[in-house]
């Protein structure tokens, strides 16, 4: 098997799973899953907690926050050096003229990075829904058709490894 042939499989079942022409409430639930992996909402969201948080939160939100940027930063060096095109399609046109490329997902990185972060640091009410919503957020973008499930693959492992990194860094699993 070439490498051509593992793409036409790739495509072909990530086909199987979009949902993106078909309108109803599926579509748009995958849809908002999907947003929910965006960095903005994360970094907003960690701002917030970080300046009107309970002191207690303010390392996690400074942990989160940074491993974040620094993702988002190696997806987009490995986006613009692979430059694999997104799936053909017209929903999701703000990812598709922001962002033209697809691998890896920087929403599956993010989502499996925010997850396994969290649940190395503790409460495990805080790790537990983020470790089940990081790969959620990934197959979403499938069924939106703004990925190929490689690229949800390929950001899965970056961000696991990204969120192993961190927690290796600052102590492990705190």
């Amino acid at each position: 098997m070439n490498f051509n042939s593992i793409l036409k499989l790739d495509a072909k079942y990530s086909e199987r799973i979009r949902i993106a022409e078909q309108p109803g409430l599926l579509r748009t639930l995958a849809g908002l899953i999907g947003r929910t992996g965006d960095s903005w909402f994360w970094l907003a969201g960690l701002l917030v907690l970080y300046f009107m948080g309970p002191s207690e939160w303010k390392n996690r939100a400074v942990i989160l926050f940074t491993s974040i940027l620094a993702t988002a930063i190696l997806v987009m060096l490995l986006k613009f050096s692979i430059r694999r095109n997104r799936p053909e399609g017209d929903w999701g046109q703000i990812y598709r003229k922001t962002d033209p490329h697809s691998f890896p997902s920087g929403h599956a990185a993010r989502g499996l990075l925010i997850g396994i972060i969290a649940f190395g640091l503790d409460p495990a009410w805080f790790g537990w829904p983020l470790i089940i919503w990081g790969p959620i957020v990934g197959l979403a973008r499938v069924a939106t058709g703004l990925h190929y499930i490689s690229d949800i693959a390929a950001g899965w492992l970056l961000g696991g490894a990204m969120a192993l990194a961190v927690l290796q860094i600052f102590g492990g699993f705190v």
